[in-house]
């Protein structure tokens, strides 16, 4: 089996270190999968770059959490799923919101319901929504600009989820109560 380092601010190629500066900044440390992301300066430079965008873009974080979280369940990334299901709730999201993603079913509040199936249609479908998708999410108040932005989401959580998959890092403590297995 290969293994894939995961780089601390130490080891890391000299070009991946501001990307997990920006990271440790971010969340307070260094998380395993950015770690290992960091092996490869193009794609951590990819996710952080990504990252800043769709963290400070016109959806609510909360907003943000319900799409990454959808993702990594559409994706199965288990890494993901445990990560992104501390921060949802952190942010305050309904556990039993949380928890229905974690299932695979959309949750109650409407606009997390619309966030959730437009996420999970885009990676079903590789991008190849139906007028009918369109306007069920554009029916729930979202506009054309947020139906874009939520592609930048699926391709920042696409590199986090396959790259999880490929280098299997551990779950850090913190997000173990929320361990996952799809």
């Amino acid at each position: 089996m290969t293994t894939f380092p995961v780089h601390t601010m130490e080891s890391a190629p000299e070009r991946s270190k501001p990307a997990l500066q920006q990271l440790q900044s971010a969340f307070g440390m260094i998380p395993n999968i950015a770690g290992a992301i960091s092996t490869s300066p193009i794609l951590i430079n990819s996710l952080v770059g990504l990252f800043g965008n769709v963290h400070g873009g016109s959806f609510t974080e909360a907003q943000v959490q319900i799409v990454l979280l959808t993702d990594a369940v559409t994706n199965a990334s288990a890494w993901a799923v445990a990560f992104h299901t501390t921060l949802a709730l952190k942010e305050g999201i309904d556990p039993a919101d949380v928890q229905a993603i974690r299932e695979g079913r959309l949750p109650k509040d409407d606009k997390y319901a619309a966030l959730s199936a437009l996420a999970k249609t885009m990676i079903e479908k590789r991008g190849r929504l139906s007028d009918q998708d369109v306007d069920h999410f554009l029916a729930a108040g979202f506009g054309k600009d947020h139906l874009l932005e939520v592609i930048a989401a699926v391709a920042a959580s696409t590199i986090t989820n396959y790259t999880g998959s490929i280098t299997k890092p551990t779950l850090e403590a913190p997000f173990q109560a929320h361990a996952w297995q799809g």
